[in-house]
Parts: C-alpha cells; sequence; structure tokens
C-alpha cells in the first residue's frame, strides 16, 4: 500500500483548497454558504493559532484536506483539536489512505500538545463513521445542537 503524505496548507493554496471544499459539501450534503466558508477557511490558513489545514499527498498531487481546529473544554481537560473536516478525492479512495490520513491528523494534533481528537460526521455518513470508529475513535453518544449566532439563513450542517 502505497504512503501519502501531508504538508500545512498555505494562504496561496486557498484557491485549490477551496475547490475540494466545494466538492466535499456537495458529496456530503452539506450546504456551501461562501460568505460563511470562505472566510472561515481564510482565517484557518492565516492564523495558525485557530489551527490548521493539511493538504494530503500523493508523490507531489493534492488528493484530499484536512482542517483542524483548537477548541476548549473543561472535560476534555482544556485544548483539545477538533477534526472538522477530512476529504479524499474520489480518485484517491479505496487505499487505505483515509486511515493514513487520520494518522497525520493525529500526529499533528499530538505534535502541537493536543491530549484528545474529537470529529462530527453526518448521520448518513455509516462508511465514515465506520472508519473513524475502526481507528479507535468513540461514540460518546451525544448529539451536537447548534446556534446560529450571525442571523445566516440556512442550515449550518445537514
Amino acid at each position: 500500500m502505497s504512503e501519502i503524505k501531508a504538508r500545512l496548507a498555505q494562504s496561496e493554496d486557498f484557491p485549490q483548497l477551496i475547490a475540494m471544499v466545494r466538492d466535499f459539501y456537495v458529496e456530503d450534503q452539506i450546504p456551501y454558504i461562501a460568505e460563511r466558508v470562505e472566510p472561515g477557511l481564510q482565517t484557518l490558513l492565516e492564523q495558525p493559532s485557530c489551527g490548521a489545514a493539511l493538504l494530503l499527498l500523493d508523490g507531489d498531487s493534492v488528493v484530499g484536506y484536512i482542517t483542524l481546529g483548537w477548541c476548549f473544554s473543561v472535560e476534555q481537560g482544556g485544548r483539545f483539536v477538533l477534526l472538522d473536516e477530512l476529504y479524499l478525492g474520489p480518485a484517491a479512495r479505496g487505499r487505505g489512505w483515509g486511515r493514513q490520513a487520520l494518522a497525520l491528523a493525529r500526529d499533528w494534533a499530538a505534535g502541537q500538545g493536543a491530549a484528545v481528537i474529537r470529529l462530527e460526521v453526518n448521520h448518513h455518513n455509516a462508511k465514515a463513521k465506520s472508519l473513524y470508529l475502526s481507528a479507535g475513535y468513540r461514540d460518546d453518544e451525544r448529539d451536537i445542537l447548534t446556534l446560529s449566532l450571525n442571523g445566516a439563513s440556512g442550515r449550518l450542517h445537514s
């Protein structure tokens, strides 16, 4: 099995990264609201204190991405990482790279001093949930509830 690598995305990677974000949102039935998503991604790229975007590479070719954000929880012991998005393009699937991507995210988070990574998975995405569970994530049997504070129309997530 070949291995993927990762590198930190930079501001100049925004066009390529946002194109993959759009593809991911269509595929995972997430509303793409440009005025919310694009500034959020730009902030992530420009402010390392918010987290990081990792580009997933097969050689020199970008095949996907991971976004990781810093959060805080008393229950989790302080700062933790939210694995916000993980996307592999269709041609990069079925090679074991999803599991490798999770390991790359884990290594980044551990290297930054995080003790916990959390993630969200849409209820309709059983395949992704199966991958996460097999990689050691556990279902805390909780629901994530969201309240929009900026009056944005539409759902934040599907």
